[in-house]
């Protein structure tokens, strides 16, 4: 037989490990978006700026 006893203080310390543990992979998660969408609008920029660049030199004034 196993006798284990949690009183108020265990629960509260085992509930606010969880809480943390959810709370800490929502931010990695917003922070990895973040960073993904960086990285998508400075790709979009160099692909704007390099048909900009390309229709500047083959266009004749």
């Amino acid at each position: 037989m196993i006798f284990a006893y949690l009183d108020a203080g265990s629960g509260s310390l085992i509930l606010q490990a969880v809480l943390g543990g959810i709370a800490g992979i929502v931010v990695a998660f917003k922070a990895w978006k973040a960073r993904m969408m960086s990285r998508r609008a400075v790709a979009a920029v160099e692909d704007t700026d390099s048909i900009t660049d390309e229709t500047a030199l083959t266009s004749e004034p």
